[in-house]
């Protein structure tokens, strides 16, 4: 797709649906109106680039995909009105997970935008458990990491912009933009052991994907057991022998290792642990508390006062 012109209603329209934004509103700026959109890629990968002469703002509803953008021209801010991240010149920086506000002025944007769930396959092949991915939008990615994404994006431009380029070169740009986001982001990972990988195994990873795809519902090892076609028993004495732990402590472990995460990306004024706590079936806050403690080295509401500092 490729779009320029110099009616600005029309390049308000064209972003909108693009993006299936919300409210969004362009207004004139001090330069002639002009605009460019253009993207290409397939479905596990879209590039795009916008150019924009006036002012950008509205709201980006959550979607599935994963979206880093960078600057190379203008003012842009994202999450307006909440945690509000100033965008600088060349600098990645990924878009919120739910959704947000965002304002842009005379600009020129890259943005690379990643299907999730084909990212999240690229993190299993490296020993992170389904679903488990979680991605901080907060986090400045190190410059190390950055240079690397900057020359991976570089080579993955000029092959899915050539026309002639074949599916396979296009699948494998994609891998090689999953691969660089995975360094670019830090990850709150839950690793998989070894041992889960091999074929006598099968079940009991099929019972361990079932606990993290499901930790947010109401969850027995009998249905654990259901879903990975083992008998309670069989189940009990694998998890016994891989873990050392029970599957029902087994599950208590993802639903604080959850609430771990959700601490550590929420902002300590307006988020009660009590609430988030109960959230993930812990309704007696003494016992919660001591078992995040024994789990984590450090009790809830500590780990709550760091969240808005991780990754600065």
């Amino acid at each position: 797709m490729d779009e320029r012109g110099t009616d600005l209603e029309a390049a308000r329209a064209v972003l909108a649906a693009a993006y299936a934004g919300v409210e969004w509103q362009a207004d004139l700026g001090d330069n002639d109106f002009s605009f460019h959109y253009a993207a290409a890629g397939d479905d596990a990968m879209t590039l795009r680039h916008v150019q924009f002469e006036g002012s950008l703002s509205g709201e980006m509803v959550a979607g599935d995909d994963i979206v880093v953008q960078w600057l190379t021209r203008g003012r842009g801010t994202l999450d307006v009105g909440d945690t509000e991240i100033e965008l600088k010149t060349g600098h990645a920086r990924m878009w919120p997970q739910g959704s947000f506000r965002f304002a842009f002025r005379d600009y020129d944007q890259r943005l690379v935008q990643m299907n999730r769930r084909f990212v999240e396959k690229l993190a299993e092949e490296r020993g992170v458990a389904p679903h488990s991915l979680t991605l901080d939008h907060r986090t400045d990615p190190d410059p190390k990491a950055m240079q690397v994404w900057r020359n991976s994006i570089s080579l993955i431009s000029r092959s899915v912009l050539d026309q002639n380029a074949s599916p396979l070169l296009q699948a494998e740009m994609g891998r090689l933009a999953g691969l660089s986001l995975l360094e670019l982001y830090p990850q709150d990972e839950t690793p998989l052991p070894p041992e889960l990988l091999l074929p006598k195994n099968a079940r009991l990873r099929a019972a361990v994907e079932h606990i993290h795809e499901n930790a947010h519902l109401p969850l027995t090892p009998v249905d654990v057991a259901e879903a990975a076609g083992l008998s309670a028993r069989g189940l009990q004495q694998a998890f016994q022998r891989l873990f050392d732990v029970t599957p029902h402590g087994y599950i208590r472990q993802v639903r604080l290792a959850r609430i771990r995460d959700e601490l550590l990306n929420s902002e300590p004024s307006t988020t009660s642990v009590a609430d988030v706590a109960l959230t993930w079936g812990f309704g007696h806050a003494g016992r919660f508390s001591a078992s995040y403690a024994a789990e984590f080295g450090e009790y809830p509401r500590d780990t709550l006062r760091r969240g808005t500092h991780r990754g600065r």
